[in-house]
C-alpha cells in the first residue's frame, strides 16, 4: 500500500490511551463477553510485528524477558489482568476476589465456560495445579535464573522456611482459595505477570513441562516449552522457527472477543535500523523501541507513532565498594553535576519525564516533597574539595553498547552526555563499554565496576517492584549495607492498607534520596511505529498488549 505523507500520532497511555482503546475497540467487558466476529473480507488479518530477539522459550513460568512475555500475553491469561492503557490490576480469568482480614488468604471467583487450547476445562482445580506446580519445583526449575519471578516474589519453594505460598483449595468448581504464610501487599498486582499465567495441567503433564535438562547457563527446555504451550488466550501456538519467527493463530474457541487479527507473526529482526527498514518496505506492520532519531522522520512519512506512558526509570548507579563513591560528599557532588533536564531534552525520546526518585509518579508512595539536588556545577566542585578531591579524580563509568531498552533507548548517547557533565566539575571518566549480556552479569555478579547506567521497566503497579528490587538487600550493583533501609522495605511489603503503605513508602523514598545510592535520571517514554493501516494498538506502560484488541483498516 502507498504511504500518504501525512503526520499522524497515535497516543496511548494511562489516561488518554485507555480512552482511545475504548473508543476504537470497545470496553474490556464487551471484548471478553462476546463470541467475536470474523474479520471483514477486505481486511488483511495477518499482523506482523518485529521482535528484537527470539523468545527464551514458550513457557512463561521460566521467563523474565520482554520478548518472551510479548508472545506469552497472547497465548496465556492469568487470574488477574491489567486495566486498558494502565498498570493497575483488573479481573481476567478471575472475575473478582476477596482477601481475608489478615491479608493471608485470597478467594477467587473464576470465569465460567473457559477452556485451555488443548480442550482441558479451566476451573479451580486447574488454578491450584498451577500454584502447586510452582511451589513444588526443585532442582534446575527452582533455580533463580529459571523461575526468576516465582523465586523473587514468592521467596521459596516447598521446604523453604521463607516461602510465601502455603496452599490452594478448590472450594467449588469456579471458586479457588490461595493461602499465604504472611501478607504480601503486591500479591494481586503480581498475578498479572505472564510468569503466573494459567497453563493447562493436562498439556504440561503430557509434554513434561518441568522436564528440564542442561545447566543454568545452558538450559534445555521441555517439549512443552518448545512446541506445546497451552493457555486460554485469544491466540494459539502454531510454529516457531528459531532465529526467524513465531506464528500464532486466532483461537476459534476463545471465551472473549476474537477480534480482527487472525494470524500473528513475530518476526525476529535484532537490528533497530533493519526494523525501521522492514517497516518502510512494508514487510512488517509495526515494531517497538523506535530510536528517538527515527520517530520524527517516520511520523513525517505518514507512519503511526505511538508512545507508551512512562512506567520506567533510568538511573546512574553508584557502586559504594569504590572508595570515592563510599563518601556521601562525592555522591552528592556527582548528583549536583548532573543536568537531568538537558539530558532529557537532548538525547531521550519525546514524552520522557525528568525523575526525582526511583519510582514513576503514578506508583504508590511517590513523594512530591522528596529532597532533590539541582544542577549546580559550582556546588559540585565545592563538595569535591571538601571531600579532599580539589583536583578531581578518575572514575570508571560502565555502560552497555549495541542494545536498546525501554528505559535506555540510546546508552552510548546517554553516556556521552553524562560524561561531559562530570568532566565539567573535574571528574575524569574512564569509559568501560560492554555487550548487554556481559554487562548485566558484571552489574549483578561482580563488585568490579564504577558508576553505571541501568534502569527498570515496571512489571506491575506496586512500589516494591521498583525500590524493593533495587534496595531490598545487599547487591553487587550498589555495594552498600543499610539494615535500616532493608528492614523498612521488608516491612512495607507486608502492609495491606494502601494509605498506610503510601505513607510508609513516601518516607522510604525520602530515606533513599538522603542516602544517594545513585541518581534517578528520567522516566523515558518508549515509542512504537506502525504501518498506516494500524488504526489502534493497545499500548500499555507494562507491555500488557493482546493482539485481539488491534484495529486494522485494511
Amino acid at each position: 500500500m502507498s504511504i500518504k505523507p501525512q503526520k499522524r500520532r497515535l497516543k496511548a497511555g494511562i489516561a488518554g490511551g485507555a480512552a482511545l482503546a475504548i473508543a476504537l475497540t470497545g470496553c474490556v467487558e464487551s471484548q471478553r463477553d462476546g463470541d467475536g466476529d470474523a474479520p471483514a473480507d477486505d481486511v488483511n488479518s495477518t499482523f506482523i510485528f518485529a521482535a528484537s530477539s527470539d523468545p527464551s522459550g514458550l513457557d512463561p513460568a521460566f521467563a523474565n524477558d520482554g520478548e518472551t512475555f510479548r508472545i506469552s500475553r497472547n497465548i496465556f491469561e492469568g487470574l488477574v489482568g491489567v486495566e486498558p492503557g494502565g498498570a493497575d490490576p483488573a479481573p481476567l480469568l478471575a472475575t473478582e476476589w476477596e482477601a481475608s482480614e489478615d491479608g493471608t488468604s485470597y478467594t477467587f471467583q473464576l470465569q465460567d465456560g473457559v477452556t485451555f487450547h488443548d480442550g482441558t476445562e479451566f476451573n479451580s482445580e486447574a488454578v491450584c495445579a498451577n500454584f502447586e506446580r510452582w511451589y513444588n519445583w526443585e532442582g534446575l526449575p527452582a533455580a533463580e535464573s529459571m523461575s526468576y519471578y516465582y523465586g523473587n516474589l514468592f521467596q521459596g519453594n516447598r521446604g523453604d522456611e521463607n516461602a510465601l505460598y502455603e496452599s490452594c483449595s478448590a472450594d467449588e468448581e469456579l471458586v479457588a482459595t490461595v493461602n499465604l504464610t504472611r501478607p504480601f501487599t503486591g500479591f494481586i498486582p503480581a498475578l498479572s505477570l505472564p510468569a503466573f499465567a494459567m497453563q493447562s495441567p493436562s498439556a504440561m503433564e503430557e509434554y513434561g513441562a518441568d522436564d528440564m535438562g542442561g545447566t543454568e547457563d545452558a538450559p534445555q527446555y521441555s517439549e512443552y516449552a518448545e512446541a506445546h504451550p497451552s493457555g486460554t488466550g485469544p491466540f494459539t501456538f502454531d510454529s516457531w522457527s528459531p532465529g526467524s519467527e513465531v506464528v500464532l493463530q486466532a483461537n476459534p474457541d476463545y471465551w472473549g472477543e476474537q477480534g480482527q487479527v487472525q494470524e500473528v507473526v513475530f518476526r525476529v529482526i535484532d537490528d533497530p535500523t533493519a526494523r525501521r527498514q522492514a517497516l518502510e518496505a512494508g514487510d512488517i506492520d509495526g515494531y517497538d523501541l523506535v530510536a528517538p532519531a527515527d520517530t520524527e522522520a517516520l511520523e513525517s512519512a505518514g507512519y503511526n507513532i505511538m508512545q507508551r506512558d512512562p512506567f520506567t526509570i533510568l538511573y546512574l548507579g553508584f557502586n559504594q565498594q569504590i572508595e570515592e563513591l563510599a563518601d556521601p560528599l562525592v555522591r552528592e557532588a556527582i548528583t549536583h553535576a548532573i543536568d537531568r533536564e538537558a539530558l532529557v531534552s537532548q538525547v531521550l525520546p519525546e514524552g520522557t519525564e525528568v525523575a526525582s526518585q526511583f519510582i514513576p509518579p503514578v506508583v504508590n508512595g511517590y513523594n512530591d516533597d522528596v529532597t532533590t539536588y539541582d544542577h549546580d556545577p559550582e556546588l559540585a566542585r565545592d563538595l569535591l574539595e571538601q571531600a579532599g578531591y580539589a583536583d578531581g579524580f578518575e572514575l570508571d563509568f560502565n555502560y552497555p553498547v549495541n542494545v536498546s531498552r525501554p528505559y535506555m533507548p540510546n546508552p552510548e548517547q546517554i553516556f556521552t552526555a553524562l560524561s561531559s557533565q562530570l568532566e565539567e566539575v573535574g571528574i575524569t571518566v574512564n569509559p568501560i563499554a560492554s555487550e548487554w549480556v556481559e554487562y548485566i552479569d558484571l552489574m549483578q555478579g561482580s563488585p568490579d565496576h564504577g558508576i553505571h547506567l541501568l534502569g527498570w521497566t515496571g512489571d506491575y503497579n506496586d512500589t516494591d517492584n521498583f525500590i524493593g528490587v533495587f534496595f531490598g538487600s545487599y547487591s553487587n550493583e550498589w555495594g552498600f549495607e543499610d539494615d535500616e533501609l532493608f528492614s523498612a522495605l521488608a516491612d512495607a511489603r507486608t502492609l495491606t492498607d494502601p494509605d498506610e503503605a503510601n505513607s510508609v513508602y513516601q518516607d522510604i523514598n525520602q530515606q533513599i534520596a538522603e542516602a544517594m545510592p545513585g541518581v534517578p535520571l528520567a522516566h523515558p517514554a518508549p515509542s512504537l511505529a506502525f504501518n498506516e493501516r494500524v488504526e489502534s494498538y493497545p499500548a500499555s506502560p507494562v507491555n500488557d498488549e493482546v493482539y485481539n484488541e488491534i484495529v486494522l483498516s485494511e
